[in-house]
């Protein structure tokens, strides 16, 4: 099954554990969304990210934990992200994490897209309900 719609995202730094060295900066971020579309829902999450010296060259991991409701389908499940850029070239992955599914979202299982047109965030959910 695939969701797709559109999400406004609000991320705000937050104190860091850890210093950089060598040229690079290392930060945190609290991460706030609201879906529309096939997905109704918030998120909240926090971020890891790296960024070094080189201009387009930076990496991130994250944790959020999405509730609303999915296709008719209320409840929650956590997203798990990789990303990384170097000097320009994108990799992004966005998984839920397995066993976060509650409610009527148990069980679900998938993998999100983001893309980014105009300052204007879509993503697209491809999903599954396994067992």
């Amino acid at each position: 099954m695939q969701a797709k719609g559109t999400f406004e995202v609000k991320l705000q730094p937050l104190a860091s554990y850890a210093q950089g060295a060598d040229d690079i900066n290392l930060g945190r971020m609290s991460i706030d969304k609201i879906f529309s579309g096939d997905l109704s829902a918030t998120s909240k999450g926090e971020m890891l990210n790296a960024m070094t010296s080189v201009q387009g060259s930076a990496g991130y991991v994250a944790i959020e934990q999405v509730t609303g409701v999915l296709s008719g389908k209320s409840g929650s499940f956590v997203l798990q992200h990789y990303g990384k850029m170097a000097q320009g070239d994108n990799f992004l992955l966005l998984e839920v994490l397995p066993d976060s599914g509650a409610g009527e979202l148990t069980n679900i299982s998938g993998k999100m897209t983001i893309r980014i047109e105009k300052k204007q965030h879509f993503y697209e959910f491809d999903y599954s309900f396994d067992g």
